[in-house]
């Protein structure tokens, strides 16, 4: 224990610990009150706030006032954020297993993890006969997933230079002010997330889609998580709320930033913002090929092939896993392009998974770089993303990511194979896991679960998706010796 506190402010630690577990608790109060509205049981939800909440009381009487964000340590956050996750995971199964929903500790951990990481992969066969309180329960842990990896990304790990996020998020002149002003920034990060929230409940209102649905869509919507309380996802629902929720996935994969600018009206920050013009080049160029595969192989008129391309080719890019119609009834090669989408990703800063544009945007740059000094050996070639120059460290952090994402990926798919899943079930699982999408291919499909595949399987796609949410480096740290040397 010495050791461990000569590394980690074990104490401020145990204080943000606290608040985490707080928050938790509030929010299954709050499930509680949906609970009463629909005339169902309180008591997962009372017992399951109290089992959370009572140590978190106990835990913030014991541990120190937090410190200013100048005096948190690299470690501390590292290890803050991790452990956060965890603790999201164990504590957001209580509600399934207490109230019977999913009485097995691993289903409910999987099914928990899955929301809170915004992955939307289920264990559930029939969503439907849940109760509504639960079916709340599970949209929300996507919309408290969400927000938190907005503040992680955008205001922690760059306020600490973690990861090269500042340069993919807030200028370095206003990154610079973000220590004093966290609690600001975050504020503003916070009401932007609630508006489009709100903005898109209301569109589905207007849309006919009733109060309930249209607050748990837009949960999963704009967190990018992809749960649904229907069973068939977003396929029953008429051609205008399929465009509303095509839309606001697409909003949900742009970096928050983007936002924030426009809200202070600073345009040409998003003008020069080169990763969101390679987003929605990206969006609509794959968009356009899938709509033509439908339109020419499956006889669908072209409205509907636009709309079904579009809304799976979006939903599949920013990692939501909203399903619109089953992609495996496509032609082959449309369901090859989509699982090749899985390893695509949003932006930097919003709540899409995946390896992020501005990873690919360096891979590419690096890619043209060898090829002109192939032409041109004496040339000193920078790289430049939103007009600023990446240090040659970053550049390789960013190379080496997409490598290790990948071999993770291998791994990951060997392991389950392994186990007995057919080889397109395991990768898919593994890819979809990690870059928090929800659907698959193989058994683990749009119109399937995760529900049959063995415990083992569902541990280890549940560490994949906390490895995947949190960027991988960040857990991965807490596994190596330089981070426990003092």
């Amino acid at each position: 224990m010495t050791g461990i506190k000569s590394v980690l402010q074990l104490s401020v630690i145990g204080r943000i610990v606290a608040i985490n577990l707080a928050l938790i608790a509030a929010s299954m109060l709050v499930c509680t009150g949906v609970a009463v509205i629909y005339s169902e049981s309180t008591l997962p939800f009372l017992l399951s706030a109290l089992i959370v909440g009572v140590p978190a009381v106990v835990l913030y009487l014991l541990s120190t006032p937090l410190p200013g964000s100048e005096d948190l340590k690299r470690k501390d956050a590292y290890f803050i954020v991790s452990a956060s996750w965890i603790l999201l995971g164990i504590t957001g199964s209580l509600p399934y297993m207490i109230s019977g929903s999913i009485p097995a500790f691993f289903d409910a951990l999987f099914e928990s993890v899955s929301g809170f990481t915004t992955t939307g992969a289920s264990v559930l066969t029939d969503i439907e006969a849940l109760p509504y309180s639960i079916l709340f329960w599970r949209s929300l842990t996507h919309w408290i997933g969400g927000i938190g990896i907005i503040i992680l990304v955008i205001v922690i790990m760059p306020s600490f230079r973690i990861g090269g996020y500042h340069l993919f998020t807030m200028e370095s002149s206003l990154q610079e002010k973000i220590k004093p002003r966290t609690r600001s920034i975050g504020y503003r990060l916070l009401l932007i997330y609630v508006a489009l929230t709100v903005a898109e409940a209301v569109l589905l209102l207007a849309g006919g889609m009733n109060l309930f649905e249209s607050v748990c869509h837009s949960f999963g919507t704009i967190a990018t998580g992809g749960f649904s309380p229907k069973n068939d996802s977003i396929a029953s629902y008429s051609p205008y709320i399929q465009y509303v929720i095509t839309l606001f996935m697409l909003m949900a994969g742009v970096n928050f930033t983007v936002y924030y600018y426009l809200a202070k009206r600073e345009f040409n920050r998003i003008r020069d913002n080169e990763e969101f013009r390679f987003y929605l080049m990206v969006v609509m160029s794959i968009g356009l090929v899938i709509t033509v595969i439908l339109a020419a192989k499956t006889g669908k008129p072209f409205e509907e092939a636009f709309r079904e391309g579009f809304f799976q080719v979006v939903s599949m890019i920013t990692c939501t896993g909203f399903a619109s119609a089953d992609y495996l009834q496509w032609p082959v090669y449309g369901w090859m392009i989509i699982f090749f989408t899985m390893f695509i990703g949003g932006s930097t800063g919003s709540t899409a998974g995946g390896i992020k544009m501005a990873r690919h945007l360096i891979l590419l740059k690096n890619i043209r770089n060898i090829l002109s000094k192939m032409v041109h050996p004496s040339a000193i070639i920078s790289i430049r993303i939103n007009k600023k120059h990446i240090t040659e460290d970053l550049n390789q952090s960013a190379l080496a990511f997409i490598a290790l994402y990948l071999t993770i990926f291998a791994v990951g798919s060997i392991l389950l194979a392994f186990i007995g899943l057919d080889l397109m079930t395991a990768s898919s699982s593994v890819a979809t896991c990690m870059a928090g999408i929800g659907p698959g291919i193989g058994t683990v499909g749009p119109v399937s679960n995760f529900g049959h595949l063995p415990s083992s399987a569902k541990i280890i796609l549940s560490a994949l998706m906390i490895l995947g949410r949190l960027e991988i480096y960040t857990v991965l740290i807490l596994f190596t010796k330089s981070f426990w040397s003092h």
